[in-house]
């Protein structure tokens, strides 16, 4: 039954998302309408459909509004909207491109372009797509157009999460534009409302865990996985590398036999390529590809990732097949059986010879995403010099050893010496029971935290130098330090932010205790403080249910705010907030940055005014951004840590090393041997380490540049091997257990197996191997009791009804927290939930990416807060 009343609620939520999916595209129809786009006289065509209501056919023009790039190797992008309200069908397309202009042009389908300007530079400051971004069209220049076959379209609007077309065209020679014309380059899409027979989609194959060592002749990357699904029709074929592909090859493999789907150079214009052979992939075929590289001329070890020093190894297969059982868009990730690819035939290792005026120049601008079809811009070629010339950062693994024991991690700092400063929820976990919808911590009468929750680090050897903080909190978040080492920290159970001496005595509270509001003398689970070094005024992030930044004197007396709540069904603008979570200030210029969470996003401020300046986004992040550094080195550099989407296969959660002036992505980290679960804060030293605080795992990591990591004692598997595990299935079933956050009895546990596992060195092997027998009886006469159990229950459907009810609570234990904010269902679901400045009283929903729920929740508990037996949304 209660497997019953779980679908039926989900059923609901999908199909009230659905409508507001339709609602956000109405309005931004209706904003883009209200300004439209000023073409110049040579760019008249206009951006809305030319639909004619005695024919279901139409046009879509798709061009660029008359732009001028001033630079080689730019990538410009525009958008237009699609019919929204209904589904229609792209049938044909059309590209208007001059070769002495643009140097190819790509079409991707989103459910909300990067931005709202008529145009944008889509190479540095922003991507494409707001989040997914699906490739479905690419023009390049020494290349056939793509051309679909006859009864074949792609779909879009409706429920179909592509909303809107992005044209990018990257201008590769700015030479033609000495007279300062306008460009009008783009694609006339030729479109219908009659339901089409056949569906057009997208399958990537792509490597995730290839090594490249430096001046190795060829090393293969192999991917393979087994075809699942209704039968495909493959038609064309794309390749992408960076600069040390040689030949990319696509195959499927039938009883054995290898069919060639396509096979090209990777230097070669990355357009889609016709397949040459008609053929079909069906259920139990296995779809392989090989990409063949070489590491001659690197000096250092190449891996796969976003940036211009790193590689990518993806074949695009774009398909059609039965409306009836359309899937747009599949993927494989999974390394080939050495023994499978024995067989591969010869020519996948034979380099495709190419004219040098035919090779893609400036390719490795990079439009791909380690993300499922997910597509993103890299770097201009002039500057991977730049990027070359820093170091990567790696993992110094078994930091800080197993002697440090901390409750959930939720805050990192550094004092005027370089110590790490870590604060942590010892036996106090955020889960759904921890406040009412009023935002009112409930536990109250278990007390404060029983341990020292402020700890000072020796950053090299992990020996604790300072401790203080007991009984002093209930739910700790953010930490800070000022010039003369006070902490500075958020409590969201107390509504409240500390300044404490080192040896812990209270210099200064803001809030009232377990009260939350929204003026001047209260906050709303507050997250973050910075201080100014100069004028020891600091700023506060307001917080989880407030979308403000609060400037105090140093007396603590209110100056100013700013900041609002952003709307999840519109693009957010400068200013507004979904949970301001993380601060880093700039002394040297005056600014403050925040990681703006569940935008996905870095903005950055005049401290004194709050004058927007600058947004700092990259696909790289994701839809979620945790915390953001500052440190002055190299010019000024930021390091950020993202956050993995709570429902459905986002980016990999990893770490970021920016350039502060430009916001260019100059490094990606991650555990070389583990994964991060919930990376929750981020701080940087000047000698470039990083230290992460991860809330999941309790622990805080430890990462050095890798110009320091060759000369540690610590052995890895091979000279500067990182590991790259980010199987999307693994990460989804990861995402599920992940949440699950320690409860007390949960911690008490692990410590009760701390203690067996040191005392066993003392007991006999007998014991032992009873210890182990025992366990092992006991689950499989569980087990036993159980099957017999669901037998009574459910007859013989039992297995699939339980898996189904397994299945389903998993999700809806996510909206049975608190959050709306903790739910995160990408694509599929939009709704939102906010609360009003007097009250917190909980307003409607309108069309977001997260999911609130009515009963007793509270809002934005997303990552920190869960308890079993139903994992709950994530809250921090």
């Amino acid at each position: 039954m209660a497997a019953f009343i779980n679908r039926i609620l989900l059923i609901f939520l999908i199909l009230q998302n659905r409508c507001m999916c339709h609602e956000s595209a109405l309005s931004l129809l209706k904003r883009h309408q209200q300004s439209p786009w000023g073409f110049n006289s040579d760019c008249s065509k206009s951006s809305h459909p030319e639909i004619s209501p005695d024919s279901p056919n139409f046009k879509l023009e798709v061009r660029m509004p008359g732009v001028t790039p001033l630079m080689s190797d730019s990538y410009f992008c525009t958008y237009v909207p699609v019919p929204p309200g209904q589904k229609s069908y792209i049938v044909d397309f059309k590209p208007h491109a001059n070769m002495d202009t643009a140097h190819h042009m790509l079409l991707f389908g989103c459910r909300l372009p990067a931005t709202n300007e008529d145009y944008w530079d889509c190479g540095n400051r922003y991507g494409t797509c707001l989040r997914e971004a699906a490739i479905m069209y690419a023009w390049a220049r020494n290349a056939p157009p793509t051309q679909l076959p006859a009864d074949v379209a792609f779909r879009v609007g409706g429920n179909t999460g592509i909303n809107y077309i992005v044209l990018q065209v990257h201008y590769g020679d700015v030479t033609a534009f000495r007279d300062n014309h306008k460009d009008c380059s783009g694609v006339t899409l030729q479109m219908t409302f009659l339901k089409q027979p056949l569906i057009a989609g997208i399958y990537l194959l792509m490597s995730a865990n290839a090594v490249i060592p430096p001046n190795e002749k060829v090393v293969n990357a192999d991917i393979a996985c087994a075809y699942k699904q209704t039968t495909i029709h493959p038609f064309a074929f794309r390749t992408h590398t960076h600069q040390l592909g040689q030949v990319v090859s696509g195959y499927r493999v039938r009883d054995g036999k290898w069919t060639l789907i396509g096979r090209q150079s990777p230097q070669l214009p990355q357009a889609f390529y016709h397949v040459e052979n008609s053929m079909d992939i069906e259920y139990g075929d296995t779809i392989a590809a090989r990409c063949v590289f070489t590491g001659k001329g690197r000096t250092t070890v190449t891996r796969i990732g976003q940036t211009s020093k790193d590689e990518m190894c993806n074949l695009y297969i774009m398909y059609y097949m039965d409306s009836k059982h359309a899937k747009p868009y599949m993927y494989c990730m999974q390394e080939g059986n050495p023994e499978l690819f024995k067989h591969i035939p010869p020519e996948a290792n034979i380099p495709i010879p190419f004219s040098p005026n035919m090779a893609m120049h400036g390719h490795h601008a990079d439009e791909e995403q380690l993300n499922v079809n997910e597509i993103l811009q890299q770097p201009k070629g002039e500057e991977e010099v730049v990027l070359d010339q820093v170091p990567h950062v790696e993992e110094v693994v078994n930091w800080p050893g197993g002697e440090l024991k901390l409750g959930q991690v939720s805050g990192v700092a550094l004092d005027s010496k370089n110590n790490l400063v870590i604060f942590h929820r010892g036996n106090h976990v955020w889960d759904e029971n921890s406040f009412d919808r009023k935002h009112i911590y409930q536990p109250q009468g278990i007390g404060p935290i029983p341990y020292n929750t402020i700890l000072t680090l020796d950053p090299a050897s992990a020996e604790v130098l300072n401790a203080v903080g007991v009984n002093t909190f209930y739910l700790p978040h953010g930490v800070s330090t000022d010039k003369n080492d006070n902490f500075w920290v958020t409590d969201v159970a107390l509504h409240q932010v500390y300044k404490l001496e080192s040896n812990g005595d209270r210099l200064l509270v803001l809030g009232q205790a377990f009260q939350p509001g929204s003026d001047k003398n209260h906050f709303c689970k507050p997250t973050d403080v910075a201080v100014d070094p100069l004028t020891s005024n600091f700023y506060v992030s307001d917080g989880y249910c407030n979308s403000r930044i609060i400037q105090f004197s140093p007396e603590g007396k209110f100056i100013m705010q700013w900041g609002e709540e952003s709307s999840p069904s519109e693009i957010p603008k400068p200013g507004q907030f979904f949970i301001p979570h993380s601060l880093a200030f700039v002394p040297a210029l005056g600014q403050l940055c925040v990681a703006d969470r569940e935008n996905g996003r870095i903005q950055c401020f005049t401290a004194q005014s709050g004058e927007f300046l600058r947004e700092i986004r990259h696909p790289e992040f994701g839809e979620r951004l945790f915390a953001v550094s500052y440190t002055p080195n190299n010019g000024g550099q930021l390091y950020a840590i993202n956050g993995e989407t709570l429902v459905g296969r986002g980016v990999p959660v990893q770490g970021f090393v920016l350039n502060f002036t430009t916001g260019e992505l100059l490094d990606i980290f991650k555990p070389s041997k583990q994964k991060f679960l919930m990376p929750h804060d981020i701080v940087a030293a000047d000698d470039k380490t990083v230290f992460v605080g991860d809330i999941q795992a309790s622990r805080v990591w430890k990462f050095i540049p890798a110009e320091k990591a060759e000369h540690r004692s610590v052995k890895k598997a091979g000279p500067g091997i990182e590991l790259h595990e980010i199987d999307a299935t693994e990460t989804l079933i990861e995402a599920e257990i992940e949440t699950k956050l320690r409860s007390p009895d949960v911690m008490e546990k692990h410590k009760s197996k701390s203690v067996l596992k040191q005392s066993s060195t003392a007991v006999s092997p007998v014991l032992i191997t009873l210890l182990l027998i025992i366990p092992i009886v006991m689950l499989v006469g569980i087990g036993v009791f159980i099957h017999w159990r669901k037998g009574k229950l459910y007859g013989e459907d039992a297995d699939s009804k339980l898996e189904s009810k397994q299945s389903s609570g998993g999700i809806l234990g996510r909206l049975g927290g608190k959050n709306s904010r903790g739910l995160n269902l990408g694509n599929f679901f939009a709704s939102h939930r906010g609360y009003s400045r007097k009250g917190f009283d909980r307003l409607s929903t309108e069309g977001s990416d997260q999911e609130k729920d009515d009963e007793e929740g509270t809002d934005s508990d997303i990552d920190e807060c869960s308890a079993p037996p139903l994992p709950p949304p994530s809250t921090s």
